[in-house]
Formats: C-alpha cells, sequence, structure tokens
C-alpha cells in the first residue's frame, strides 16, 4: 500500500536558509531536521567537513500538507530542472520493491534500492518521463 506522496525540494547548499524562509513565508511548523553530520553516527564512511551542516533531510508541515527538503547529497551535482521530486512511502519492503521496479521500466536509476539507517529500502529513480523519485518503505514495516 502506498502510504504517502509528498513534493521535495532539493537546494544547493542552502537548505537551512530554505527551511527559515518556507517557515516564516508559509507558516510552516518544523517537524525535524537531519543534516549530513547527522548522519555520520549511523554511517562508516566519514562526512566532509564542508558538507556537514548541510540539510539531508527536512519535514515541514504546511496546513494539513507535508513538504519535505534536502541540499544536493555530497558528491553530485545539482542540476537545474531537478529541484523537485517525489518522495513516495510505501508500507512494505515488498511493495517498495514492485513500485520502484514499475517506475525504473524505461527510466534510470539513480540510486538503487538499499537498506538505509532511515528505512529498510530506500532508493531514487527518473521514471520515463523525466520525473525524479524517491521510494522509501516506512520505517515501521520492514517485510
Amino acid at each position: 500500500m502506498i502510504v504517502s506522496i509528498h513534493p521535495y525540494l532539493v537546494t544547493n547548499g542552502n537548505g537551512k536558509e530554505a527551511v527559515k524562509f518556507y517557515e516564516e513565508v508559509l507558516d510552516a511548523k518544523v517537524i525535524n531536521v537531519q543534516t549530513f553530520g547527522d548522519m555520520q553516527s549511523n554511517s562508516d564512511e566519514p562526512v566532509a567537513e564542508d558538507v556537514k551542516d548541510r540539510i539531508m533531510n527536512a519535514h515541514l508541515k504546511i496546513g494539513t500538507s507535508e513538504l519535505m527538503l534536502s541540499d544536493t547529497f555530497p558528491g553530485q551535482a545539482y542540476q537545474l530542472g531537478s529541484q523537485v521530486t517525489l518522495a513516495l512511502t510505501v508500507s512494505t519492503v515488498d511493495k517498495t520493491k514492485e513500485v520502484f521496479e514499475k517506475l525504473q521500466e524505461g527510466g534510470e536509476v539513480g540510486m538503487p534500492l538499499q537498506e538505509t539507517f532511515w528505512s529498510p529500502s530506500y532508493g531514487q529513480v527518473t521514471d520515463k518521463f523525466g520525473i525524479k523519485w524517491q521510494v522509501t518503505t516506512a520505517i515501521a514495516q520492514t517485510n
């Protein structure tokens, strides 16, 4: 079952500024903010000093809607036209695999499905229409 879908904004190193801007302009409530530096404690790979303060994930509530935001991943180029992706949360790993496989038909995988510290299955794919998706399994479900 698809649990939710959210617009996901990608910024170029100015994510903290964007979170403050949308909080003020859109009366957003900041639910959660994680930096790439926060990720370091959950990974064997060190995070470079110049990206530790970049936003890995921010979750904002705007009225009854939700908005996600992150800076570009370390090492990935910032591409104009790719600032908005769709974040799809799926209830089980099996359903995540099914949806991901269907989205990649005629498209291109940016990050294969894999276990992360925030999800048992997460990946990125651009579908055949050029739409970028972030597909993740809800952390409460792992099958």
